[in-house]
């Protein structure tokens, strides 16, 4: 068996697409979402992912906000701009990218953005709603994950899913998503972490496999059964001297070795990651229509 490649880019492509046709609906009412993006410092790889998340918001019509400050920047110049930007009604969603300088407080600079322009999903508010199945922005990675499977036409209904890794980012969040009565979830979830004392035993019984540790090669052939679905959502620089960069990206999973078991798997580049920016774009989008009384 050789896996089908669930590509990311042609899943987000497909979303990008819905969401323009949305956003000019939008604008034909007067209404322009808006998302504002603040940067701190420069980090190579934060600059790097803002400047895509600026361009995924001129791609499909959506006003960007861009707000790139020096890392002496202090926490109160930076709580400062947040509370300008919750007042502002052409901000829908705010996007603070993280990590932040060490001298800055990121829970104290989340927990400052409103709640209802909260488009990562981050704030506690939000968080607690989506635990209890309420309404709410849903974070990114995760619910890109869920796309992604779903889009892939693959089942979650009934299916037994082992999720390694338990960051508040992604594990923690997917596995109440998946869990829950809707039809983003009613999985039996299992979630494997660096205390479990058989990884493999959980996951070679596992229809659907999400790798989200940070390490390579977390999840080799032998721990998949035939017929699965791998989810690689780790994102990790190997060193590798054919590459003019000298490294090369991979995510946790043996890609080529699990290939051969799986029946479906994202591959690294271009698998989860672009799922991300365009849920945030996603979710920009419906606090546009919330903002207005859309939904």
């Amino acid at each position: 068996m050789t896996a089908k490649v669930i590509s990311g880019k042609e899943i987000a492509h497909q979303i990008r697409e819905e969401l323009k046709a949305e956003v000019a609906q939008l604008s034909k009412k007067g209404i322009v979402p808006g998302l504002g993006v603040v940067l701190v410092g420069e980090d190579p790889a934060s600059i790097s992912y803002v400047t895509a998340k600026e361009r995924a918001c001129e791609d499909i019509g959506i006003f960007s906000d861009d707000n790139r400050l020096p890392a002496d920047t202090s926490e109160e110049e930076l709580l400062a701009l947040v509370d300008k930007m919750n007042k502002d009604t052409k901000i829908n969603g705010i996007l603070v990218q993280l990590p932040l300088p060490d001298h800055i407080d990121e829970a104290r600079v989340l927990l400052a953005i409103d709640p209802a322009k909260d488009v990562d999903g981050f704030h506690p508010m939000n968080v607690g709603k989506m635990v209890v199945g309420e309404k709410a922005f849903l974070p990114c990675t995760p619910h890109g994950v869920i796309q992604m499977i779903k889009r892939a036409g693959v089942e979650l209904s009934g299916a037994e899913v082992v999720i390694v890794g338990r960051s508040n980012i992604v594990g923690k969040p997917l596995a109440n998503l998946l869990i829950q009565k809707s039809d983003k979830g009613n999985a039996t979830v299992t979630v494997c972490h660096t205390r479990t004392k058989d990884i493999a035993a959980h996951t070679r019984n596992a229809d659907i496999v999400i790798a989200a540790v940070g390490r390579p090669n977390t999840i080799t052939a032998d721990m998949v059964k035939e017929g699965a679905c791998v989810i690689d959502v780790g994102v990790n620089r190997v060193a590798d001297a054919t590459k003019k960069k000298g490294f090369r990206l991979v995510g946790d999973v043996d890609f080529e070795a699990v290939s051969e078991k799986a029946a479906c798997i994202t591959p690294v580049p271009g698998g989860v990651g672009p799922m991300t920016i365009t849920m945030l774009l996603y979710n920009t989008v419906e606090s546009a229509k919330m903002a207005n009384g859309i939904i």
